[in-house]
């Protein structure tokens, strides 16, 4: 390890004319169990994990990108595109930058050639049934299926393999109900967690949404519009734009070829709230009064949330209080007629917790921390949210706290948050507390301040 680390010193390129590297170091095990390597493996983007790999804190210095790529045999463009776009999916080449790099056969999510026994052990001693099942559907069905589901997986694995005779009905519903699963692993144990399902189910809807019978066509690609749509948000959450932005887009090109104008509306609404992330309010509201306001009847809980989306892109742009509390009531209004409609295919998830927490957000944007901070305690109370949410939520309370000049209530709030961030893998959350920390600068000497700053500190 030190021979390497003095390379690195000198530079990659005395180290390429010696000619004395010609393929990345030998890492010890340990390097593959921090969380920086195994988050990156857990979003299945080789490029992220290439990326960790090479900015790891294991290296004295950050490997620059052109030895990195002389390495994988890429040049440096070939590899910053790699990096910044969306995940490779060419099987060869994600096995030759695996095996390159040495990444242990139990962190992949597909199969390298004679790894089957391997794979074997680790599904059957960590009991992962979701990433077992995500290897099997990405592997079009030819890995063995996960233990105890043979029987279940039959039908499915015959549609993998001939999708314009056997891809049915009761095919589709399977995969409906892995992504109802993923949506209810993804507010317990966090964005990671939830991920490779979700992508091995909307891999197998790109792959064999061509081969289906035309009948069986649109509804399939409605469905991979929701599981794509969802997939963003995951990327969201693990602070990955480039790549939510991507399948944002992915799902709307789904969603129009299925012919579903509801949710091209919805996505536009998505997008909108991926637009607060980065303070961009005039996105914000544009795309909100665009879902709105579209040539598509959305369901009431949808329509609420775009009004509520609206509410805060106003607030965002300094329109006058009363303004945003007109428009926060015209989406309760519309909420509480939501029981009457249709709208199990997605916004099911907007409810009077749901909007109780965005106004927070707006009476934030416009300036009223304290009832904003207010609203945050009457849900963060009920014992309501899921693990994730609760900590997300917490930290965006810690905001409004140390905005109405509360930097120890403030403290101890985010220093909570953080324990649950780490825990579910929410760099989203992580960002409110970056956000926290610049509204406390004031009271930076106060002790239950430098506390949080310790806590934030990154760990050994």
């Amino acid at each position: 390890m030190n021979s390497f680390n003095n390379e690195i010193l000198c530079g990659p390129c005395e180290v390429a004319s010696r000619g004395e590297r010609h393929q990345p170091p030998t890492v010890p095990p340990s390097f593959w169990r921090t969380d920086q390597m195994r988050d990156a493996c857990g979003t299945w983007h080789m490029g992220r994990v290439i990326y960790a790999y090479r900015t790891h804190p294991f290296h004295i210095r950050q490997l620059p990108q052109e030895l990195m790529a002389t390495w994988l045999g890429l040049t440096q463009a070939q590899l910053s595109r790699i990096e910044k776009g969306p995940a490779p999916e060419q099987l060869s080449k994600l096995i030759r930058w695996a095996e390159a790099l040495g990444i242990p056969h139990e962190l992949l999510w597909f199969k390298l050639p004679d790894s089957d026994a391997a794979s074997t052990v680790a599904t059957s001693s960590t009991g992962d049934d979701a990433v077992a099942l995500a290897q099997w559907l990405t592997s079009n069905g030819t890995s063995p299926p996960p233990p105890n589901r043979g029987e279940e997986l039959a039908r499915v694995g015959r549609a993998l393999d001939d999708a314009r005779r056997y891809f049915d009905g009761s095919v589709m519903e399977f995969f409906r109900t892995q992504l109802v699963r993923c949506k209810t692993d993804d507010g317990f144990l966090g964005p990671a967690e939830a991920l490779p399902l979700t992508l091995a189910v909307i891999g197998a809807i790109r792959r064999h949404s061509r081969d289906v019978q035309p009948e069986v066509r649109r509804q399939l690609l409605a469905l991979g519009a929701d599981g794509a749509e969802f997939a963003g948000w995951l990327y969201r959450d693990l602070h990955d734009p480039l790549t939510a932005t991507f399948l944002y887009d992915r799902a709307m090109e789904w969603a129009q070829a299925a012919g579903s104008l509801p949710m091209q509306g919805y996505i536009l609404l998505k997008k909108s709230q991926m637009a607060y992330e980065t303070r961009d309010s005039g996105t914000v509201l544009t795309l909100a009064q665009a879902a709105g306001g579209g040539p598509w009847q959305l369901p009431m809980r949808v329509k609420a949330e775009a009004v509520q989306q609206e509410a805060l892109g106003l607030a965002m742009i300094g329109e006058p209080a009363s303004v945003v509390d007109h428009h926060l009531g015209e989406a309760e209004k519309l909420l509480a007629q939501a029981d009457r409609d249709d709208d199990h295919l997605f916004g099911t998830y907007f409810t009077n917790d749901t909007l109780l927490l965005r106004s927070a957000s707006c009476y934030t944007e416009a300036g009223k921390p304290r009832r904003s901070s207010q609203l945050y305690t009457t849900v963060l109370d009920s014992g309501r949210l899921s693990k994730r949410d609760q900590g997300f939520f917490s930290a965006r309370q810690a905001h409004a706290l140390a905005l109405s000049g509360e930097p120890d209530e403030a403290a101890d709030l985010a220093t909570k948050a953080i324990a649950v961030a780490r825990e579910t893998h929410s760099e989203r959350t992580m960002n409110v507390v970056l956000e926290v920390m610049r509204a406390l600068e004031p009271w930076r000497t106060r002790t239950r301040v430098r506390a949080l700053v310790g806590v934030l500190r990154p760990r050994g």
